[in-house]
């Protein structure tokens, strides 16, 4: 992307803080005051002592010492300014980026995180941002800094010899062509520097959340290898970052010589000559100086500039990402639905890789009805029950709850009114309490201990050592299969939904636990319409109807409800 495309994108973001940014900038400008009023003071000095002696009195000196003295405090007043709310600004600008940057990855359709690692995302929103922080604030600065001194430097050294002038700032072209070349390395040695990183942070986080499956098959070695590859591979990129850095520094250090040679030549020469006084060239040194260490100042801003701008990018990157998953411009609140969900002609294909997973599906769940849906594994069962929340939008034909298609009402709404129990149970980091609560945030402590009553969790969570308030782990690491699965039904208990999806939920349960998680899901799902995927018998005895989905489509399958019933029938 284009860098100027990318500040074009960035600079809105100063909008809320312009105020901040003016008084910077206007500090920037009194903090330059004192270097360039110092090359003056100087030239009149040498100048007097040179040619009218009698005239430098005390007294004139200590003029300029309290002058000089003002303004030295007035640039420490600026530059604490600066240097405090200067960045300060830039971290309002972070935190509304990543605040944006977040915001947008909750719209972001389950594809989308698919097909992007965890880790890459992590440090887009961390690593990457904090170099826009510094970016945000001394941009600005310095690029007005370096104008101000620049111009007021030209100027002044214009006056005193346009010949020397133009032959220093001959020089300026060909060195910043030369340092534009390499800051061009630069920008792409970050990228790879941010990218790496990324696939590092993945591949730790990767192998420490699957730190139990690493010990149970001894895998330690492989994991350190696998590290180790990644690892290398940034060092590669970093030496290879810090090769161009090098050559940019040595770069400005050779244009420093040589602007310093024009000065000590050039300047000596027309000194001799009588052209020019020795206060002007002590002036004029010194104006050089400054302008050398303006100029040497922006370009290793450089570095930070195309950190900031490859953080931007990255940035940008998220933002660009398509939202898949919206709410029309016409979408309504839906109200509490009866149940009945209707597939017309569904069928549904994964944008990434063009999978066609369902074709022309019609089926029809009656409201309040207990449908149970079998089928061979990757038959795209579990897809079909991700259609109903549109966790994924059919390719194809229209799902419709009440007789009316689900894309007429809005996201959160049709979300409220769809209960979801999965197999694979997640628990955030924190409170049992926190995670039942998951389910209606403004619950009493009465409706969440009803809750997890019928879900039966109350029992086990009293003996638990702090009860609602235990620390679960992360991922719910403390507790175990049963125990996080009837927290993840207590939080469907809480929400009350009118539509209960049950994804293969006892499928990883042991016997026992099982049983109990049945008789929850039996509590349930009365009153509501449930769709049950499953494998076991056990898991569908309660059924209306049960129907397999292949690859053929929709088949009646009532049979195993019979066959069910009769071995219940037998065990009692």
């Amino acid at each position: 992307m284009k860098t100027s495309t990318l500040l074009k994108r960035f600079i809105p973001y100063y909008k809320k803080y312009k105020h901040i940014l003016i008084l910077d900038l206007i500090c920037a400008g009194l903090t330059s005051v004192c270097e360039l009023v110092l090359p003056v003071v100087m030239r009149d000095l040498t100048n007097m002592a040179t040619d009218n002696l009698a005239a430098l009195t005390i007294s004139y000196v200590l003029k300029l010492g309290m002058m000089y003295l003002g303004l030295r405090l007035l640039d420490g007043a600026a530059n604490y300014y600066m240097a405090g709310m200067g960045h300060v600004m830039g971290t309002y600008i972070e935190t509304d980026m990543r605040r944006d940057a977040y915001a947008h990855l909750q719209k972001l359709s389950n594809t989308y995180y698919n097909n992007t690692k965890v880790g890459q995302i992590m440090g887009r929103i961390t690593n990457d941002l904090f170099d826009v922080t510094e970016f945000a604030h001394h941009c600005p600065e310095e690029f007005f800094i370096a104008a101000l001194k620049a111009g007021f430097s030209f100027a002044i050294l214009f006056g005193v010899s346009p010949l020397l002038t133009l032959l220093i700032f001959l020089c300026l072209p060909l060195m910043f062509f030369v340092c534009l070349k390499l800051s061009r390395k630069q920008k792409q040695a970050f990228r790879d520097q941010r990218q790496q990183i990324g696939e590092l942070n993945a591949r730790i986080e990767d192998s420490l959340l699957g730190q139990r499956v690493v010990k149970a098959f001894t895998n330690e070695e492989k994991e350190n290898q696998k590290f180790e590859e990644d690892n290398v591979k940034f060092l590669g990129i970093k030496k290879r970052s810090y090769s161009i850095m090098a050559t940019f520094s040595t770069t400005i250090r050779l244009f420093d010589g040589l602007m310093y040679l024009v000065v000590i030549v050039a300047g000596g020469t027309l000194l001799t000559k009588g052209m020019i006084t020795a206060g002007d060239l002590v002036a004029y040194t010194m104006y050089v100086s400054t302008m050398i260490t303006t100029i040497r100042r922006i370009i290793e801003f450089a570095e930070q500039f195309q950190r900031g701008m490859t953080g931007i990018e990255r940035f940008l990157e998220i933002m660009d990402s398509e939202i898949e998953i919206f709410d029309e411009p016409d979408a309504v609140e839906m109200p509490v639905p009866k149940g009945e969900v209707v597939f017309e002609n569904v069928s549904f294909e994964y944008s990434d890789d063009h999978n066609e997973v369902l074709r022309n599906v019609s089926l029809k769940i009656h409201a309040g009805e207990k449908l149970a849906l079998v089928g061979p594994s990757g038959g795209g069962k579990t897809t079909l029950c991700n259609l109903i929340p549109r966790f994924y939008d059919v390719t194809d034909g229209k799902i419709m709850i009440d007789g009316e298609d689900i894309r007429k009402y809005k996201l959160k709404s049709l979300r409220s009114n769809i209960g979801i129990v999965q197999q694979d149970v997640y628990l955030f980091s924190g409170t049992v309490r926190e995670n039942i609560l998951y389910g209606k945030l403004d619950a009493t402590d009465e409706e969440m201990i009803e809750a997890a009553k019928k879900a039966e969790a109350h029992e086990f969570i009293m003996n638990l050592k702090d009860g609602y308030d235990t620390y679960v782990g992360e991922r719910g690491v403390k507790l175990s299969g049963g125990q996080k699965q009837r927290i993840s039904i207590a939080r469907v208990f809480l929400k009350n939904p009118a539509i209960l999806i049950l994804d293969e939920a006892t499928s990883a349960l042991d016997n026992e636990s099982e049983a109990a998680i049945v008789k929850s899901l039996d509590k349930l799902s009365e009153g509501r319409t449930t769709l049950t995927i499953a494998h076991r018998l056990s898991s569908i005895q309660n059924s209306d109807r049960v129907l397999e989905l292949t690859e053929d489509g929709i088949h009646e399958k009532n049979e195993l409800l019979i066959k069910n019933r009769k071995i219940r029938g037998k065990n009692k």
